[in-house]
């Protein structure tokens, strides 16, 4: 169960090492407190065991010191069931998140301290609090303790490597987050873990303290901000979160006017995106048997924020539905609904375009997207989306229908083809397609939870990766390079044989 992030002092271990944080004799110890639940021990995110090297005498427990901290424990239990059932809401008039007043009073939740063992004197300065937390958590996160992490990083690094401090964080929260090969990384649903990334964030920022004078004994994170590059280096390493890409972007969106992003803001991107995955799997648990291929992405349909299928200067209301290789329309008529039909997104020469749409052709409404196949425009689909609310509604749609699009021509431009017998030599290659697909994904879950929070650029198309490359600076080099991450690897050993054997046998015949 989580409580309020706050530094809290206990006994200092008599096996540990001296610490710069050990003020009136005592010494942080850090550790989250995490809920105990079977999907928490599946993310490997656990509770940190403490180790004080204390021998307790039974006879000397205060037993009604106990019986307070048991209540304190209980009352913080009911505090965060409380505010769980208060979440996050937004207006329709603000662009800002908004918490319950009595979050936005409190310091974020307390950190439940597991043992320092970590020296926190560097050859570069003392450590900041950030970077303690960061570095001891995802140690024991790893198996290790912070201790133990700091010793194999200096023997693996050289030492001008090593004696930033920066780079001790990097290794200790990229080797955990290198463990996971997921959509989206499991842990990002606990709490716990997305306020541990936030104070990462700020750890790579800022690993060394400033001022050793002016430290109180309650350290908050709540009013501290990320700045844009600890956000660009951290972000895209969480699977899900961000693309390097576009990071840069993302951050811009998230931020605003602001000059970084704050506890609170990250908290609310992070829940949403979480809703947008966890809102397709209901899509695909009710879907017809005809997409039983495809992964539905997206779904278009509102009484209040209907879509409009333009034909012959006719608009027809429906639903429209966006996978991961087409897109389908299903007209709503006076007996019902009718059968829906399918463009392919796949096809080469497929060009998608904002328009204007109006009746007698007129161009009264610029909120429809055309999707045109060559140079005729005969068989185009014009869709209109309505929007009321001032969502930016057909640019992010624009932007979703661009960015499957950008993502068939990139695997045709890029990506080997399908009978390529050498996708059967190369280690991992075989799954290219797949991870250049769930890039792409991610980039529209991504732009679906800014959209949720009203926290969009002026041009969308910025923040879905592909779409983004094909008018980037240097944007063919990017291709290049994720093409060879998607499908590059090494050469499987089996292959390597053969290719000696035949090798050989060459030799042989020129002899």
């Amino acid at each position: 169960m989580l409580s309020k992030i706050s530094v809290t002092y206990l006994k200092a271990s008599p096996s540990a090492s001296t610490s710069g944080f050990s003020w009136h004799g005592n010494r942080r110890r850090f550790g989250y407190c995490a809920r105990n639940s079977s999907q928490f021990n599946k993310s490997r995110f656990k509770i940190v065991g403490k180790s004080l090297g204390d021998r307790w005498n039974l006879n000397e427990i205060d037993a009604n010191a106990v019986q307070e901290k048991l209540n304190s424990w209980l009352l913080k239990t009911q505090n965060f069931l409380n505010e769980v059932t208060s979440p996050l809401v937004r207006t329709g008039q603000t662009s800002k998140p908004v918490t319950r007043d009595a979050f936005e009073k409190q310091d974020m939740e307390d950190i439940f301290m597991a043992e320092q063992t970590i020296n926190n004197r560097t050859p570069n300065g003392v450590l900041s609090l950030a970077a303690i937390v960061s570095i001891e958590q995802f140690s024991r996160m790893n198996g290790l303790t912070g201790q133990k992490m700091q010793r194999i990083f200096k023997a693996l690094v050289s030492e001008s490597t090593y004696n930033d401090a920066r780079n001790l964080v990097e290794y200790c929260c990229f080797r955990f987050l290198s463990r996971d090969n997921s959509d989206i990384h499991p842990s990002l649903k606990e709490p716990a873990f997305q306020r541990l990334i936030f104070i990462t964030m700020l750890a790579w920022e800022n690993p060394y303290r400033e001022d050793l004078a002016n430290v109180s004994e309650k350290a908050s994170f709540q009013s501290e901000l990320v700045r844009e590059e600890a956000f660009v280096r951290v972000a895209p390493a969480i699977s899900g979160v961000a693309d390097r890409s576009t990071a840069h972007n993302l951050f811009k969106a998230l931020a605003g006017d602001e000059q970084g992003i704050s506890l609170s803001l990250w908290l609310a991107y992070v829940d949403e995106l979480i809703k947008v995955h966890e809102g397709r799997k209901s899509y695909q648990t009710r879907q017809s048997p005809d997409l039983s291929e495809e992964r539905i992405l997206c779904i278009g349909s509102s009484r209040k924020r209907p879509v409009l299928k333009w034909e012959n200067n006719m608009a027809w209301p429906g639903k429209v539905t966006l996978t991961d290789k087409a897109i389908y329309f299903e007209a709503v008529g006076i007996s019902g609904r009718k059968d829906s039909i399918r463009l392919d997104l796949t096809k080469h020469g497929l060009r998608v375009e904002k328009a204007k749409v109006g009746p007698f052709g007129s161009d009264l409404f610029d909120s429809a997207v055309s999707i045109s196949y060559g140079p005729s425009e005969s068989e185009a689909w014009v869709l209109e989306f309505v929007d009321l609310g001032g969502e930016m509604r057909r640019d992010v749609w624009h932007a979703f229908i661009s960015e499957i699009i950008a993502l068939h021509k990139f695997i045709r431009d890029y990506g080997p083809e399908e009978v390529d017998e050498s996708i059967s030599h190369v280690y991992g290659a075989h799954k290219g397609k797949e991870r250049a697909m769930t890039s792409a994904i991610n980039s529209i879950a991504r732009l679906q939870a800014l959209q949720f929070m009203r926290k969009l650029l002026d041009d969308p198309t910025k923040l879905v990766q592909f779409t983004y490359l094909q008018y980037a600076p240097y944007g063919d080099i990017v291709s290049q390079t994720l093409a060879v991450n998607y499908w590059g690897g090494p050469l499987i050993s089996k292959f390597l044989e053969v290719d000696n054997h035949q090798l050989k046998e060459q030799g042989h015949l020129m002899k």
